[in-house]
């Protein structure tokens, strides 16, 4: 049986795959691929999800959104300017948030608390990307 500093070498050897770094990036981003790929498919879709939230002009909003997600998830995975992608989407989903799911507004029952249990997922969304842009501007600097 492996113990002490052995297991936590290997454990770190596993935590630095870079194919490891690099599914869990495809996870983190999965919502930022899926959704624009549903919005291009079903871009009448779209426009109505814009309208809905009273985005105006409608099309302009809906191509925005999908070249701004599909872009950022293309800059994290990547690693080009991958700060920069992770911080794009903490401060979109952090404003997403704020626009569709107001939780606050609802009755009591079981919508709210679905919406109240979506809103602070996507507070943890705004902290992983937050984290994936600490360690990319930090990793370099002997931190």
């Amino acid at each position: 049986m492996i113990s002490g500093p052995q297991r936590h070498n290997g454990l770190a050897s596993l935590a630095a795959s870079p194919v490891l770094t690099f599914v869990a990036l495809l996870a983190l981003c999965a919502a930022y691929i899926q959704g624009p790929l549903t919005k291009l498919f079903d871009f009448h879709g779209a426009i109505g999800e814009m309208e809905h939230f009273g985005l105006h002009p409608a099309t302009f909003f809906a191509v925005a959104v999908i070249a701004f997600e599909l872009a950022a998830s293309a800059m994290i995975l990547s690693g080009i300017l991958r700060w920069l992608g992770a911080l794009a989407l903490a401060v979109f989903t952090l404003l997403a948030t704020f626009v569709a799911v107001r939780f606050w507004e609802m009755p009591s029952g079981m919508e709210r608390m679905m919406a109240t249990n979506a809103f602070f997922e996507h507070l943890g969304l705004v902290g992983a990307f937050f984290i994936v842009a600490i360690t990319d501007l930090t990793k370099g600097a002997g931190k």
